[in-house]
């Protein structure tokens, strides 16, 4: 791993390279705290970026992607990805079903989350994994 790399690492250290979804800061983070809630403990999309961006320097590509596309779906309600989680079991979903939540989650900013349903669906249908 590059230097520049290692001290960015891990991102806790830097004192307002994470926020809590609330904007509270690390430092200011207490359990007898009652602003914390099981929300604030969340990841943001921010965060995540972030540690994309390590891990693509240290040369985690695979890596980096996911991290990406966990920062996209981080901003999108639970219920919806547990719906697209489930749309993306084998035989569940129609070509066209997978197009459509590919296209809502284009419409919501997450396009490379997007263009992995798309992949998902290209490869289900080559395997006759499809509904």
């Amino acid at each position: 791993m590059a230097e520049d790399v290692l001290s960015r690492y891990p991102l806790g250290r830097e004192a307002d390279a994470v926020r809590t979804p609330g904007g509270l800061r690390l430092a200011e983070l207490t359990l007898d705290d009652a602003r914390v809630t099981p929300e604030e403990l969340r990841a943001t999309p921010e965060t995540l970026a972030l540690q994309a961006e390590i891990a693509e320097e240290s040369g985690r590509a695979a890596l980096a992607a996911n991290l990406r596309r966990a920062a996209e779906l981080a901003a999108i309600p639970q219920d919806v990805v547990l719906a697209i989680y489930t749309a993306l079991r084998p035989r569940r979903s129609t070509a066209a079903e997978l197009e459509k939540w590919a296209a809502n989650l284009e419409q919501d900013g997450a396009v490379a989350t997007a263009a992995f349903v798309r992949e998902a669906a290209h490869v289900y249908a080559e395997r006759g994994l499809l509904a």
